[in-house]
């Protein structure tokens, strides 16, 4: 590998500023738009007092979250090859050098480690793998910060060289592919080779012998000899867009169902009970026994009041059907038809202020077994306290007794085997 690639880069000039500079581009660009549908992400679930979410449209959260990981995935092959492409700057003597040169690569060691981290940490949560003891979401929106300030700085250390090298052609030779940073060590020249009688020409006399040649001079100009270029620079843009392409698709299946077939990278399959995957199931979240109960009762209150409803109350009462997605922060997502009672029934039904927000709590216990419901998408029709999925009774992973189900929302918010419902 890295004499195919060093080869190509001494005989084509494919470690230039310009092919680093295009391939930045387009790392900086896929790493914005992660960074913004991240922090979208975090807002939705943390939401600041200025923050608003609309409830419409539907899949507005399955479109912002799908686009994270899939722009996740692609920064992958974009790194690795802007990676391929400096390498050699990265250990270009002296190591420290000047002040200047120090802050400068200090700060190339930190961009590389923080985006290293985020990318690996982030493909590991798709598959809700976690071989750490930190706690991810925390973890991943603090160094998100570190990459976008890590890359702020690089910019603008090297802005001069990256303007040059845009507003050139790809193909341009001049003194940018004189950037020893760009460069590999030179080689020693080949040895002499002297054209003998016996491998000279036509003649084979002493007369007509030719000055001696260099031996890469003589390969090359043999019928054996390489005088082809194993790469371009053009050849490796258009191969590393190609690739991120291919992850892109690799991925998008499990947020885009038509593609779900090109998803063979994708950890979800879009399979699941009732047609919809599980995250979380109800023996992990401890609740088999307590949602099977048959005392069960929903809790429903508005300041003093208080009133709980059975299954079967629920049930009497007037049942409409929203057909929403459920999409979850680690990509995937999945579209169901969803029957039960609205929201904003059970609001009027309490006597609350349609104004308010809404807390819900689960019967499991945890960081996730409480979530508020904004007043806006409360209110919005579409937005059930689910009793059935594809007009079958709810399993107990999806959410049995009753579950919410709320547009434009994230999945881990969409609260499963509810206990209380609280108009703040």
């Amino acid at each position: 590998m890295n004499t195919i690639s060093d080869t190509a880069a001494r005989e084509t000039g494919v470690r230039s500023p310009r092919l680093t500079a295009r391939v930045g581009m387009l790392l900086g660009v896929s790493i914005t738009v992660c960074f913004v549908t991240g922090m979208l992400s975090h807002w939705i679930q943390h939401p600041p007092g200025w923050f608003y979410w609309p409830s419409r449209p539907v899949w507005g959260y399955q479109f912002t979250q799908g686009l994270h990981v899939i722009t996740g995935v692609v920064t992958i092959p974009l790194l690795l090859v802007k990676l391929q492409l400096v390498y050699p700057k990265l250990f270009a003597r002296p190591i420290v050098g000047s002040p200047a040169r120090a802050i400068e690569r200090a700060s190339i060691a930190v961009l590389v480690s923080s985006t290293i981290f985020q990318l690996l940490t982030g493909l590991l949560n798709t598959a809700q793998w976690y071989p750490w003891a930190f706690f991810f979401t925390t973890t991943h929106y603090a160094m998100s910060f570190l990459v976008v300030a890590s890359i702020l700085v690089h910019i603008a250390v090297k802005l001069p060289v990256i303007q040059r090298a845009l507003s050139s052609p790809l193909a341009a030779t001049d003194s940018l592919d004189h950037d020893t940073s760009h460069s590999l060590p030179p080689r020693q020249p080949a040895p002499l080779v002297e054209q003998t009688p016996g491998n000279a020409g036509s003649t084979g006399t002493a007369d007509h012998r030719t000055p001696p040649k260099r031996q890469d001079e003589v390969s090359a100009s043999s019928p054996s000899g390489s005088d082809k270029r194993v790469l371009s620079r053009r050849m490796v843009l258009q191969g590393t867009v190609a690739l991120s392409v291919l992850s892109a698709l690799a991925f998008a299946g499990q947020s885009v169902p038509f593609l779900r077939w090109l998803a063979f990278l994708a950890p979800r399959s879009g399979e699941g009970p009732q047609g919809i995957p599980i995250n979380r199931t109800a023996s992990a979240a401890n609740v088999v026994e307590s949602a099977q109960r048959p005392d069960y009762r929903l809790t429903i209150t508005n300041g003093p009041r208080t009133q709980e409803l059975t299954i079967d109350q629920l049930r009497a009462m007037p049942q409409h059907t929203s057909e929403l997605p459920i999409a979850c922060v680690e990509g995937w997502s999945a579209r169901g038809t969803w029957q039960g009672v609205r929201v904003c029934d059970l609001v009027a039904f309490i006597g609350g202020d349609p104004s308010r927000d809404i807390r819900f709590t689960s019967l499991e216990a945890g960081l996730y077994g409480i979530s508020t419901l904004p007043a806006n998408i409360a209110n919005d029709p579409l937005s059930l306290i689910a009793l059935q999925l594809h007009d079958e009774q709810l399993t107990l992973d999806h959410g049995y007794p009753c579950r919410l189900i709320a547009p434009n929302r994230p999945g881990v918010l969409q609260t499963k085997w509810l206990s209380r419902i609280e108009i703040l």
